[in-house]
């Protein structure tokens, strides 16, 4: 099965970090502004936190940054 550029990984990190900085924000600023440990919605964009509560919060923050999510 081919890789979407939202699936879990690096790539995802990557560009859910450089869409927070052409907001004018960083990644870091927007987990602390939502009282989530910054760690905890890496492990989410990673995919190591894959449980319901993981995926909500990866969906979310892929929401503040503007990063589509595959169909």
């Amino acid at each position: 099965m081919p890789q979407t550029d939202t699936d879990p990984g690096t790539r995802l990190m990557q560009q859910v970090r450089a869409a927070f900085i052409l907001h004018g924000t960083t990644y870091t600023s927007w987990c602390r502004s939502q009282s989530i440990d910054p760690s905890l919605v890496r492990q989410a964009i990673f995919g190591t936190w894959a449980g319901p509560k993981g995926r909500a919060w990866r969906r979310k923050v892929l929401t503040a940054a503007g990063v589509k999510e595959a169909a």
